[in-house]
């Protein structure tokens, strides 16, 4: 393994390490933001039948305005800078300290938690541009708001954005738990062109691989099935959580609602299949590179194989002619050594041994392809 290679291998390990910031033995629900990460950008989103108003705001105080006005209330906060602003909007919200602590620390799996008057979900987000990365998106439903923390700007939830300013679809005329469902819905639809991606790779790997297999292509593989192993640890636990919304009776959610989420679930098993038939095409392209390599092994093997049993009784014919004594004087003497055509009559006997041994192996099919 070369130099670059190994340090982008560490690069992609590291990419996927867990760091906790809080200290082992730390009181439960400490926050210690991640100095590394973009400053919170509040943005709001608060809905009825009728209007909606959307804005981004700086102080979080304004935040219960809204609360207090609008049916629905969607506050989305991109990055996880501030410790400072992530608890005055715990504060505000009243959450559960123990799930604003999984709220920073953004290695969770996807998950649901009941509290006394919220519901806690986690979910990944995934992003393909140089590389294949995970982002944690949290997820509180209250009795008329939703509330999101995502790592940094940009997410797969534009779609959702659309859908409430233009009205469509059920989405202005039902609470937040539908909110909660369309969000979900847009975060588990993201993993499909993700997975269209890879299985384009996939097609154009395979016919490298039947046109003209090399080393590189090897590689190829290994990368895309380890991505491949990414995405599955990233979608495995959302259809244990999104089984739970189905399943449990939660009182934010309506029995109308459950039935999309089914929907979703349905999805989930869906992505999950496709995974793993990509990762079963990734372990039979394996394969069969090292059975073309094997293959091609033993072509190689086979032709000196063949050149070797040609020039063998060429080279005894050779060296009986080759052999340094007078024949003179004694009865087993070689008349062709003093014949004035004993060196073309050699020659040809050496062609006619190899015509023979040629002939032999076409017609028990050695020589084909």
């Amino acid at each position: 393994m070369s130099h670059k290679s190994h340090r982008g291998h560490r690069r992609k390990r590291m990419a996927g390490f867990i760091r906790r910031r809080t200290k082992p033995g730390a009181s439960p629900g400490t926050i210690v933001a991640d100095p590394e990460s973009p400053q919170p950008v509040i943005r709001v989103i608060a809905y009825g039948p009728d209007s909606v108003e959307e804005r981004q705001i700086h102080d979080v105080g304004k935040l219960a305005a809204y609360l207090a006005k609008w049916p629905v209330t969607w506050v989305n906060i991109d990055g996880l800078g501030s410790a400072e602003v992530v608890q005055k909007v715990a504060q505000l919200f009243k959450l559960h300290r123990l799930a604003i602590e999984d709220v920073v620390n953004v290695h969770q799996r996807a998950k649901v938690e009941e509290y006394s008057d919220h519901l806690f979900i986690v979910a990944r987000m995934v992003r393909l541009s140089q590389r294949l990365s995970s982002e944690q998106i949290s997820i509180f439903l209250g009795s008329n708001f939703v509330l999101t923390f995502q790592e940094r700007e940009g997410d797969s939830l534009e779609p959702v954005r659309i859908r409430i300013r233009e009205k469509r679809g059920r989405i202005r005329g039902v609470g937040p738990d539908y909110l909660a469902y369309a969000i979900l819905d847009a975060v588990i639809d993201s993993y499909f062109p993700v997975l269209e991606e890879y299985g384009e790779r996939l097609d154009q790997m395979d016919e490298q691989l039947a046109l003209h297999p090399t080393r590189d292509i090897v590689t190829q593989i290994h990368a895309t099935r380890s991505d491949l192993l990414f995405l599955r640890r990233a979608v495995w636990p959302h259809r244990e959580a999104l089984a739970s919304l189905t399943r449990d009776q939660h009182t934010l959610i309506d029995r109308e609602t459950r039935i999309y989420l089914r929907d979703c679930y349905d999805h989930t098993i869906q992505i999950f299949d496709l995974l793993e038939t990509d990762r079963e095409l990734c372990a039979d392209m394996r394969d069969l590179y090292l059975s073309e390599i094997s293959n091609r092994m033993n072509e190689v093997m086979k032709v000196l194989t063949l050149i070797a049993t040609i020039f063998i009784p060429l080279g005894f014919i050779a060296s009986v002619y080759g052999m340094n004594f007078d024949t003179s004087a004694s009865p087993w003497n070689m008349p062709e050594l003093h014949w004035e055509y004993g060196y073309p009559y050699s020659l040809a006997l050496m062609a006619l041994v190899a015509a023979s041994f040629l002939f032999y192996f076409w017609r028990r099919g050695w020589l084909k392809r």
